[in-house]
């Protein structure tokens, strides 16, 4: 994930009635179907996450890049019971707070965490040695932390979450936080909604064509 990252953030809705804005695929403009969810698609060039209708998703449906540099994010979601990164490990990842996602570059296999904020997703490269401490903690991290999979990690107030998730729940999450963050530490309104985030990472959740924007580091 590149600092050039410019749309990336969906926004989940449940607004129905007349009112509410027609989402459409953001590579053919075909209609989406209202109120279900759709999948997405990550530019490689650019780090930009698009809507995608389900031809357009089926077209990309095949694990690697395609030749205009677009990757199908997954679905599953997985939690990593019993995976836990000590206090020590996670000061050396360079993350001065306690909800992260961490996803690796297909091009130089570099190591990102970013973070939600009222600016949006804060990013960092995170040192070589210090992610290899992390992924002693479970051998399965280096084949599935990738561009569209993200290990999402929450250790804020005393949680102690650790998932492996689709690109685009994280950009979810960054659209809660940065909508409902509230003084210097967030009110407990945010928090509450964090909380909300990942009860329901089991639940499909629909996405809006609304885009959050968010200031680079």
């Amino acid at each position: 994930m590149t600092s050039g990252l410019r749309r990336v953030a969906r926004q989940a809705s449940r607004a129905e009635g007349p009112g509410a804005r027609e989402e459409r695929c953001d590579l053919c403009a075909q209609p989406l179907p209202t109120g279900h969810p759709h999948r997405h698609v990550l530019q490689s060039a650019d780090g930009a996450v698009s809507c995608a209708c389900r031809a357009c998703a089926v077209l990309f449906d095949h694990g690697a890049t395609s030749s205009g540099g677009y990757r199908l994010l997954p679905e599953e979601r997985r939690r990593l019971d019993g995976f836990r990164i000590d206090d020590i490990v996670w000061a050396g990842l360079g993350v001065p707070v306690s909800l992260a996602f961490f996803t690796r570059s297909a091009e130089t296999g570099e190591v990102t965490a970013a973070y939600p904020s009222p600016l949006g997703a804060l990013r960092a490269t995170v040192p070589a040695d210090s992610w290899r401490d992390v992924e002693q903690g479970h051998p399965d991290l280096p084949e599935h932390v990738t561009d569209v999979t993200a290990l999402l990690v929450h250790r804020a107030r005393g949680a102690d979450e650790h998932w492996l998730v689709p690109l685009d729940d994280c950009y979810r999450l960054v659209a809660v936080v940065r909508a409902h963050w509230k003084g210097l530490d967030g009110g407990p309104e945010v928090w509450q909604q964090v909380e909300d985030f990942f009860r329901e990472l089991t639940e499909p959740t629909p996405f809006t064509n609304e885009e959050a924007s968010w200031a680079s580091p």
